[in-house]
């Protein structure tokens, strides 16, 4: 890992990492797609079943939340098994559950209590198959395009967030809101579930296969020599904390943005159809930005980059305060949003990676991705808590300003790297 600062790798060395990875970066961005699935398109389905069961936007809200919080809870102990046994041994029973998971919601009948129910085993399931296992794999393959590898493997969200609103609204109108569910979970994890048998073997397999090879199948583990601090070292570091802080402030408040953008949309005056391209701007300016962020933070200051893409977020909570009515103002504005959406989980586990090494990467990555999804829980919740009380998203947009700008300072001054060849340990 290189430190902040120092010009792009070596390029022999990362067509290499390419040649013998561009397989598991492809298999880790669909799953990490059909992870992003149900919570991307959880706007989409506020009208219909509002109109038929007559729930509020809280409860609507509260049911990704939940999911949220629960992953939230496990994630530290998913990392900790993901260093042990690899992504693959997780991943691939996690796709099947979270399949069948996925098109349970298609059996709602108006209870509350069943609503809640399901998205409390939802979101048991979906830890298997969050943002831990994907990055983790590809972290640990990948070192000198990192960067690059990590963004191409988050759009995996962006194609979510670009493909499922008008996809999700189609299904709905033609198939209505039970259909939608199912489509999502059977179809769209039948493709993760075929590439990810295919090709999602990371550092672990890896060594696993070598040392079945020669015959120590019980060495597997020691073959794998990686620096990096321990979870107790690592709640010990500042800049561990910093990054945490950050990460979860934007998340809070990003998050909470994306699941009520469709909803803030048509409130506005534009019509659902309208809506769902709208909202898919941000997927696909995402994928740009994952893109160029990964690329760049290969070859500059990492933690510059990523606090100027965190912070300029900020923009399109202005543009949704100020400028709602002007067409041109809000595409803008989406696609600022797009372009830093998702990266937030790239620029988490690239710094993490940086500031904490490899030796542990899955479980104090486990820790942060439960930061994270704690507050991808709470930030939804929020907003829907904000507008059922004040009748509208004002005050949270006003946070969202404010949040962003203090989430890029915060990794502005981020200190440099460890140096690991030094044997540094915080």
């Amino acid at each position: 890992m290189h430190a902040p600062g120092r010009t792009a790798p070596e390029p022999t060395g990362q067509r290499e990492e390419w040649r013998r990875g561009w397989r598991l970066v492809l298999a880790s961005a669909v799953g990490f797609s059909f992870f992003s699935v149900l919570l991307a398109g959880t706007g989409l389905f506020f009208e219909p079943l509002g109109k038929e069961f007559g729930w509020s936007r809280s409860l609507l809200s509260a049911g990704p939340g939940i999911a949220t919080f629960v992953t939230a809870i496990l994630s530290p102990f998913y990392g900790a098994l993901i260093d042990r046994m690899g992504s693959r041994r997780l991943a691939l029973p996690g796709i099947v559950l979270v399949m069948a998971s996925m098109s349970s919601f298609a059996l709602a009948n108006g209870s509350e209590t069943q609503w809640i129910v399901l998205w409390v085993v939802f979101g048991i399931l979906l830890t298997s198959i969050k943002s831990t296992v994907w990055t983790t794999a590809v972290a640990g393959m990948f070192d000198k395009g990192r960067g690059l590898a990590l963004g191409m493997t988050v759009a995996g969200t962006a194609v979510a967030q670009a493909v499922v609103p008008p996809l999700g609204n189609f299904l709905i109108e033609h198939t209505g809101w039970r259909g939608a569910f199912v489509w999502f979970g059977l179809g769209w994890g039948g493709l993760t579930l075929l590439l990810c048998t295919l090709f999602l073997y990371d550092v672990h397999d890896r060594a696993r296969r070598d040392a079945l090879k020669a015959g120590q199948a019980a060495a597997a583990r020691s073959t794998l020599h990686l620096p990096g601090l321990t979870p107790r070292q690592a709640l010990r570091s500042r800049a561990i904390w910093q990054l945490a802080v950050s990460t979860f402030i934007v998340m809070v408040l990003t998050v909470g943005l994306g699941i009520h953008l469709f909803p803030i949309l048509t409130e506005a005056g534009v019509t659902r159809a309208n809506a769902a391209w709208l909202t898919a701007l941000t997927g696909v300016a995402g994928i740009v930005g994952k893109l160029v962020t990964g690329a760049l933070m290969d070859r500059y200051k990492p933690n510059w980059i990523g606090g100027v893409t965190m912070a300029v977020t900020a923009v399109t909570f202005i543009v949704l305060i100020w400028w709602i009515d002007s067409t041109a103002a809000v595409i803008f504005g989406l696609l600022v949003n797009g372009y830093a959406a998702g990266t937030k989980t790239q620029i988490c586990a690239f710094l993490t990676a940086g500031y904490a090494g490899m030796r542990h990467f899955g479980a104090i990555y486990g820790v942060m991705a439960a930061m994270v999804a704690f507050a991808s829980g709470l930030g939804p919740w929020l907003a829907g808590v904000v507008y059922d009380k004040f009748g509208g998203y004002g005050p949270f947009l006003w946070a969202g300003v404010f949040g962003c700008v203090v989430s890029g300072v915060l990794l502005v001054t981020l200190p440099r790297y460890p140096d690991w060849e030094a044997g540094a340990a915080g």
